[in-house]
C-alpha cells in the first residue's frame, strides 16, 4: 500500500466516521424513549450489534472511497464516483435524523430507499475506477437493504 492510498483511505474513513457520529447524535435522542416503546419487526437485530456493524461499514466504505480517490481527483470518473459517495453519506445521515431524531419512519423509509439507489449507482461508478472499491461497497449495500426492509416493516407495524 503506497502512502497516497493510505492517507486518502484514512481521510475518507475519518469523514465517514464523522458522518457516523452525526447519526449517533440523532440516535441518542430517540433510542431510549421513542424507539424502545414501539413494536419492532420480527427480524430486528439486537441493538448491541448496530454500533459495531456501522463501524465496520464506515471503515469499508472509507477504504473504498480511498481506493477511488487515490486514482486522482482530476479525472471526471473519479469525481463522479466520489460525488455519489458524498451523496450516500448525506442521505444516510438523513435516515438517522428522520428515524431517530424526528421520529418520522416514513421519511426515514424514503431516505433509505434513496440511499440504496445511490449505493447501487455508486458501485457502478466505483467499479469503473477500481473494481475492489466496488466490491468493498457490497456489504454496505446489503446492510442498507436490511435497513430498508427494517424501516419499512417498522413503519408498517407502528
Amino acid at each position: 500500500m503506497n502512502a497516497k492510498l493510505l492517507i486518502r483511505s484514512a481521510t475518507a474513513t475519518a469523514v465517514c466516521l464523522v458522518f457516523g457520529f452525526l447519526g449517533i447524535i440523532a440516535l441518542q435522542d430517540g433510542l431510549d424513549t421513542w424507539y424502545a416503546a414501539l413494536h419492532k419487526p420480527w427480524f430486528a437485530a439486537p441493538e448491541s450489534i448496530f454500533g459495531p456493524v456501522w463501524t465496520i461499514m464506515y471503515l469499508l466504505i472509507g477504504v473504498s472511497a480511498g481506493l477511488v480517490w487515490s486514482k486522482g481527483f482530476y479525472h471526471k470518473w473519479v469525481k463522479t464516483a466520489l460525488y455519489h459517495f458524498g451523496f450516500i453519506l448525506l442521505l444516510n445521515t438523513f435516515w438517522f435524523l428522520f428515524f431517530f431524531g424526528l421520529r418520522e419512519p416514513l421519511m426515514a423509509l424514503l431516505a433509505i430507499i434513496a440511499v440504496f439507489i445511490v449505493v447501487l449507482i455508486t458501485i457502478k461508478w466505483f467499479k469503473i475506477v477500481n473494481a475492489w472499491s466496488a466490491y468493498l461497497l457490497i456489504p454496505y449495500a446489503v446492510w442498507v437493504l436490511y435497513l430498508l426492509a427494517f424501516t419499512f416493516e417498522f413503519w408498517r407495524i407502528n
